[in-house]
């Protein structure tokens, strides 16, 4: 009986592999998009923050170069290369309330899609995920 079962356990293994290989990839990737969409969100924070102690309606090009490159210059490598100054539409300035008189900015990111680094494996097929806005309000002390 035992010569009869050689083999069955590697012929079990090679058949549940590609099952295995496909929910490893997907799991990566899941977490890919939640750290790609948690570096997004504290990139449209810190602009959010920045703009807030500016003069309402400046330093809009630097809030952007802060969300896309991570620096107020505007240089070096994106932070993700599917972020582009277009996803960043002109933040708002508004006010509210009359004593005391409150200032807030609203920096947004709309159209952000993640791209998965395999586009499909062993016949899944991984779609490109497209994220909500992703919006950061401040209270501006001026």
């Amino acid at each position: 009986m035992s010569k009869r079962q050689s083999g069955v356990a590697l012929v079990e293994f090679a058949f549940i592999l590609p099952l295995l290989l496909v929910l490893s990839l997907l799991a990566a990737e899941l977490g890919r998009a939640v750290y790609r969409y948690n570096t997004t969100a504290k990139a449209v924070r810190d602009a959010a923050r920045y703009l807030s102690v500016q003069t309402p309606g400046t330093h809009v090009t630097e809030a952007r170069n802060l969300i896309v490159y991570g620096n107020l210059a505007g240089t070096g490598m994106p932070l993700d290369t599917a972020l582009g100054a277009g996803n960043v539409p002109a933040p708002t300035w508004q006010t509210a309330g009359s004593d005391p008189l409150i200032n807030t900015v609203t920096v947004r990111v709309s159209g952000y899609q993640f791209r998965p680094m395999i586009a499909n494996m062993f016949g899944a097929r991984y779609a490109t995920i497209t994220f909500s806005d992703i919006t950061a309000t401040m209270r501006s002390p001026l």
